[in-house]
Order: C-alpha cells, then structure tokens, then sequence
C-alpha cells in the first residue's frame, strides 16, 4: 500500500491570504495586471507552502490560491467549455453563490491547460509530496444537467461521457508528465446521491439517479486508466460547502459498495463531521490496499474539536474498517470558493495541526 493519502492529510483548498484577497480586487478592478496579480499569488503560495511544511503536513497543496472556485477554474478551462452567466447561483443552506455555471458549446478536450503550471510552481516549492487537486469529471454534468450541453454538439449523451472521461485522461497524463504523484478528483456527485431530494432533482430533470452513479464511476475509471504504477489517485466526497453552508444530506450506503469497489483510485477523503453523514458502518466494503480519510475535524466553524472526541471516532471507525486503512483529515477545504469559510486564519491552522498531532498519537512516525 501506498503512503498517500497521509496519515495526517488535508482536503486542499486554505483561506485566501489578505495580500491576496487585495491583488485579486485590484486585478478586477483594473489596477493590477495579469503579472502583477501572479506576482502575488506566488509570493502568498511561497508563504502557505512552508507554514503547511512547519506543522508537520507531508502532502502539500497551493491552497487553490490561484481559484475562484473548487471546480469551475478547472472545468472552464477544458476545451469545448464556455463559463456563461446563469439565472442565479447553487443553492446552499440560506446562501447561494455567484451566477456563473460551465455550459459545453465544443467538443470536450484537455490541452494547454494553465493548472498544469499551476502544479509545477508548487512542486518546485516544496521538499514534500505536491498534492494537486482538480474537480472530478462528474462535476462537469451533475449541476446543470443536459440542458448546459450544446444539443449541436452532443445530442447523444452517451458520445458526452466518453469524452469527457478522453478529457479527464489526458488531464491525468499531463499532470503525471508533470511529476505528478499525488492527485485529487474533488467529487460532490457520490455524497449528493445519498439524499432522497438531490436524486428527485435528477429525476425531474430527466436523469436516472440509479444508473448516474455508473455513469460517473465509468468516466473516472477511463480517466485514471494507465497512469504511471506511482502516481496515487484519491476522491474528495463531501455534501457542499460554500460559506459554511451544505447542499445534501445523508450516510454514504447508497453508493459505498461502488464507490470503493468499483472505482480504480486509491483512496477516500469522506465527511464525518456532522451526523448529515450518517454512521461508519458503509467503511464495511473498504476493499484491502485502499485507505480511507476521516473527515472528523470540521473546517466549517473555527471551534477547535476535543481530542478525546477525534480519538473516540476513529477507534469507532475502526469497528469498521482495518484502523491500519485509516488516516485523519478536515472533512473539507477551508475555502472550496475564494470568500472562504467563516472561521479565521489561525483557528484554520490550529486545526490542522491537531489533525498532525493526533495522527502521530494514533499511527506513529
């Protein structure tokens, strides 16, 4: 088995930085140009990469420092995608986000992507594993449906996935080419379908709730497929997060079973902050040779968690799934969109070095 995920690990997304908040108003308002705005992000990345380092994290991200979004600065930037001005944005628990969604108006396609220098910056800053994160390739049907895909280009849905599940490979290969060895595929659509409304949206809508987690499972499978014996290859599963709010509800047996049988990554960062995720019990299908990552420690308030409860959850955990699959982790970014969570810089680090201390207490090393 791999050592990735860590035993100690992180979601990927940090609280945007002051200096930074400030380039990006200057960059929109005109004040700032596109060097001098990277300028900043670099210096601000520079800065995130060792605070990570002195807790003592071994995979280290750029906090998406360089994103708006978890998933649309990636998914706007494929070949064929067009991010167009919507009605209104995702609904959230008393909030929604901004009126921006991707819509496909081209053939799907990976080339020229800027993220992927966005990798080789943070591989070239730290003297620990890089850790990419990119949004899973569901991400580009779940919220919007048919209706965000160009009839003229797609008619058949069908011809659809198995582009982008082409796109998504040649993503793969380019971050690999890269150096990439630890990759992410952040994927709301496996939790989403454990809440009774979110598959009667679906269904409204036209979609077949039963079969889409196939669909979505055969996409990622095409995606990761021939990528290098080394290069480890985690999901994100979590239920929403955008100012502390969530979208869905619900415990992950509805699609436990193919979520760590039938889908060829190598492990699972999965929410337990909340009882919004039910038990443990789904760790049950937990095949050998993958590891599972505990989202106990929540980054949506800045209230620090007691230790003995973390403690107490993973030896709950552990009934479960063997403790030796296991590691610790937020149960989410601190920011999946550039306006963060509702919690402060330094309560954000103190959590993650909780997650540190408790994970050499628990595992060693």
């Amino acid at each position: 088995m791999h050592n990735i995920p860590f035993r100690a690990d992180q979601v990927g997304s940090l609280l945007r930085s002051n200096p930074l908040k400030a380039a990006r108003l200057g960059h929109e308002a005109g004040r700032l140009d596109d060097a001098g705005l990277k300028a900043v992000e670099d210096a601000e990345i520079i800065k995130l990469i060792k605070h990570q380092e002195e807790i003592g994290l071994q995979g280290i991200t750029d906090g998406e420092f360089r994103r708006a979004w978890w998933h649309f600065d990636f998914i706007g930037a494929l070949e064929g995608v067009t991010m167009v001005q919507v009605d209104h944005g995702i609904q959230f628990a008393g909030v929604a986000t901004k009126a921006e969604a991707p819509r496909v108006t081209g053939k799907l396609g990976f080339k020229d992507h800027p993220m992927v220098e966005h990798f080789k910056f943070l591989k070239a800053h730290t003297t620990r594993t890089p850790k990419m994160t990119i949004p899973s390739p569901s991400m580009l049907h779940y919220r919007g449906g048919r209706k965000m895909i160009n009839m003229g280009v797609y008619g058949d849905m069908a011809e659809f996935y198995a582009d982008l599940g082409k796109a998504y490979h040649g993503a793969v290969t380019a971050f690999a080419d890269a150096g990439c060895r630890y990759l992410q595929l952040d994927d709301v659509s496996f939790a989403y379908l454990c809440d009774p409304e979110q598959r009667k949206m679906l269904k409204e809508r036209g979609d077949d709730s039963a079969r889409q987690p196939q669909i979505y499972a055969d996409m990622i499978n095409a995606a990761v497929a021939g990528r290098p014996r080394d290069m480890v290859i985690t999901m994100h599963l979590c239920r929403g997060n955008f100012r502390s709010t969530f979208v869905a509800s619900g415990g992950y047996e509805p699609v436990a079973e193919l979520l760590f049988n039938g889908i060829n990554v190598d492990g699972y960062f999965m929410e337990w902050d909340t009882e919004r995720a039910g038990g443990f019990e789904p760790l049950r299908f937990l095949p050998k040779g993958k590891r599972v990552v505990l989202g106990l420690v929540t980054s949506k308030t800045g209230t620090l968690e007691k230790r003995d409860d973390i403690m107490r959850r993973i030896e709950e955990a552990a009934k479960c799934a063997p403790i030796d699959q296991l590691c610790l982790s937020p149960q989410c970014g601190f920011a999946s969109t550039e306006e963060g969570n509702t919690l402060d810089y330094d309560q954000q680090w103190a959590k993650l070095a909780m997650i540190v201390d408790i994970a050499r207490e628990v595992w060693g090393g």
